[in-house]
């Protein structure tokens, strides 16, 4: 901060000087106005001599109109390259009383408006933390600073729950979905943050929040989680089993918490056969659909359309929601081309393919790269998403 405040003087400096610089013109004017005036007394001086000396006879009248002029000879050289005065309608005081003000007022403004606090997290964020309690410290004056940070909000809520103070960081992931919005993973983290904070305790709220969590994303990882921990601390064991297995599918094979995620299936496996109950096999998953579509344009349309138009090549659900399944981007100039629609070309997640029973195949040519609209459009009758035959699809008909 020292090169800050340095800084600031010196430009605190400049501006002093615009102030200062006519009190000091105003001073050298003084001067030589008081000099003129000195002069001016001289003279009259020396022209009252003359008149005494011509009253007693010394000088005669042509001596005498010579010593007036040699007088206002001297005068004329003395006063000769002075400036007129100068009326300053500030006055002396007012430039001082800005010299004083100004530094105060700049200073209390910068310290009210200013971002000190900023500049010096930024500094500070320079340097790496040398422990958590330091790195806690630092987020907690940035989020001071930027309340509406909703990434710092989230990274203490995160710090708060690293160092075991859940209840802390309930609050903090509170306020980072109220300023992010309810995304799945954040109301996740609030949910787990509340029931570790309420001593492992389930509620209606925390029901509630993983249940809207799972709903816009069957696959949160935070929230299959602690359902599992919430179902084994009640002696659900069937109810955990099923929530880890869901979430150990959907971890990396090299994640580090699969080992212990998967001694917690093997112990709560343990308890529902020592209770005398017996472990359910989860559903066999459905196999990945994959459909082969080959599209071609009509031989009519072939002069109305332009190489660059785009080429939308999707499935949608027959009896499901009218977003597309699985969608490819092509152009005119690619077709006839074969391409593949599948399970890993769904848009959604929980939007998949072989989520429906019967779909439709769709190709539609859009001139302004819109996939909803269109100039020229093919269908398909509608088919199994399991099918494996390949099919054939012509962009004939005006989209309407």
């Amino acid at each position: 901060m020292i090169d800050f405040w340095l800084a600031a003087g010196l430009l605190l400096l400049v501006a002093l000087s615009f102030l200062l610089i006519p009190v000091l013109r105003s001073r050298r004017a003084q001067r030589e106005e008081d000099r003129t005036a000195l002069n001016v007394a001289l003279y009259q001086e020396r022209v009252a001599e003359l008149q005494a000396q011509q009253e007693e006879g010394v000088l005669d009248a042509a001596q005498m109109d010579a010593g007036r002029a040699e007088a206002a000879r001297e005068l004329l050289a003395d006063t000769e390259g002075v400036e007129a005065p100068r009326v300053s309608r500030l006055g002396k005081p007012l430039p001082l009383l800005a010299a004083i003000l100004v530094p105060v007022l700049g200073l209390g403004l910068y310290l009210h408006f200013g971002a000190s606090d900023k500049v010096e997290l930024t500094r500070e964020f320079a340097h790496a933390p040398q422990s958590m309690e330091e790195m806690t410290k630092r987020l907690e004056r940035t989020v001071a600073a930027q309340p509406d940070s909703a990434e710092g909000v989230y990274f203490l809520g995160r710090t708060y729950m690293a160092q075991d103070r859940p209840a802390e960081a309930a609050k903090m992931f509170e306020r980072t979905v109220s300023l992010a919005g309810r995304e799945p993973e954040l109301l996740g983290q609030w949910a787990q943050a509340l029931y570790f904070a309420d001593g492992k305790k389930w509620s209606d709220k925390i029901q509630a929040l993983t249940d809207e969590a799972l709903k816009a994303d069957p696959k949160e990882v935070t929230s299959l989680g602690l359902l599992g921990i919430a179902a084994f601390e009640s002696e659900r064991y069937q109810d955990a089993i099923d929530y880890w297995n869901r979430l150990l599918a959907q971890l990396p094979a090299e994640d580090n918490s699969r080992e212990a995620l998967q001694g917690g299936i093997t112990r709560a496996t343990e308890k529902l056969q020592d209770s005398g109950g017996k472990v359910a096999q989860a559903p066999a998953a459905k196999a990945a659909a994959v459909l082969k579509v080959s599209v071609d344009l009509a031989a009519e349309l072939k002069a109305k359309v332009q190489p660059g138009d785009s080429v939308f090549i999707f499935a949608r659900a027959v009896s499901g929601p009218p977003a597309p399944l699985a969608v490819k981007r092509m152009t005119v100039a690619d077709l006839p081309v074969t391409v593949e629609l599948g399970d890993a070309d769904a848009m959604m997640p929980q939007l998949k393919l072989s989520n429906f029973p019967e779909v439709q195949l769709v190709a539609r040519i859009s001139r302004a790269g819109k996939p909803t609209a269109g100039e020229w459009i093919g269908r398909s009758q509608p088919l199994a998403s399991s099918t494996t035959a390949p099919q054939t699809l012509t962009i004939d008909s005006p989209d309407k």
